[in-house]
C-alpha cells in the first residue's frame, strides 16, 4: 500500500519484515482483548491492522488500522494511541530488536480512496454510455 509513504522513501527489506512482525503482534494483542479501556475491550475485535510502517531507524512505527463497523474509528484510534504502552510491551516481548519501536496508530484511508475512485469510474462509464445512446 504505497499511499502511506512518499515516492522516494520505499522501505527496506528489513523495515518490511519488522513491520509485518509488528503487525502480527499488534493483531494478536487486539484479539486477546485485555484492555482497561471499555471502548477497546468492546471494539478490539472489529479493528484490523492493515499495515505497519517502521521508520528507517526502527525506533518509530505507524500502524494503519480499519474498523469493520466503520463507526467511531477516530475515537478507537485515540484509545489505541492512549494505550500504546500495552502494545509496546508486547512488541518488546515478541521481537528481537535493540529498540522497541514507538507505535502510533492512524486510520487507513486506502479503502475509502479506492472506493471513491471506483465510484468516479462508474459515473464516468455511465455518462459515457448515456452520451453514446443520445447519438
Amino acid at each position: 500500500m504505497k499511499h502511506h509513504r512518499s515516492k522516494n522513501s520505499e522501505p527496506s527489506q528489513r523495515q518490511r519484515r519488522v513491520g509485518e512482525q509488528i503487525r502480527h503482534i499488534v493483531s494478536k494483542t487486539l484479539q486477546r482483548g485485555h484492555f482497561e479501556s471499555e471502548l477497546l475491550f468492546n471494539k478490539a475485535n472489529t479493528i484490523s491492522v492493515s499495515e505497519v510502517l517502521p521508520s528507517p531507524d526502527l525506533k518509530h512505527a505507524k500502524a494503519f488500522v480499519i474498523s469493520f463497523e466503520g463507526k467511531c474509528l477516530q475515537e478507537l484510534i485515540e484509545e489505541l494511541n492512549e494505550h500504546s504502552h500495552m502494545f509496546q510491551k508486547e512488541i518488546a516481548k515478541g521481537t528481537n530488536l535493540k529498540f522497541t519501536p514507538k507505535i502510533r496508530f492512524l486510520a487507513d484511508t486506502s479503502f475509502d480512496e479506492a472506493e471513491h475512485i471506483e465510484k468516479i469510474l462508474r459515473d464516468v462509464n455511465i455518462t459515457h454510455k448515456e452520451h453514446e445512446e443520445q447519438e
